[in-house]
């Protein structure tokens, strides 16, 4: 069973940062390219992909409500994923989950999903 933990969650004010972290157990990379994102999930709408990364770090993706504020990067010695997050808004505010062994931001092809880590941004 492969394993996805996040981490770095919590409460910041609007403008603030954070840096999530995803850990995830060794696995075999099927079909899909082996491909890490990192998706979200407000009280009454439906899990949107945030950013992504392949596997040699060499691509990224990232959904237009947050070019320019978050990066995401990956450290594959320690298969972990990062998310940073700058200039936070309300807007953000959401449960965040990590998802292993996919292509780019297209939800139903991602094999592995984390229990999530809440943002929350105070206005």
């Amino acid at each position: 069973q492969v394993q996805v933990v996040e981490s770095g969650g919590g409460s910041v004010q609007n403008g603030g940062s954070l840096r999530l972290s995803c850990a995830v157990s060794e696995y075999t990379a099927t079909y899909n390219g082996n491909y890490m994102g990192w998706f979200r999930q407000a009280p009454g709408k439906e899990r949107e992909g945030v950013a992504s990364i392949s596997a040699d770090g060499g691509r990224t993706v990232y959904a237009d409500s947050v070019k320019g504020r978050f990066t995401i990067s990956r450290d594959n010695a320690k298969n972990t994923v990062y998310l940073q997050m700058n200039s936070l808004g309300p807007e953000d505010t959401a449960m965040y989950y990590c998802a292993a062994d996919g292509f780019k931001l297209v939800r139903g092809l991602y094999n592995y999903w984390g229990q999530g880590t809440q943002v929350t941004v105070s206005s």
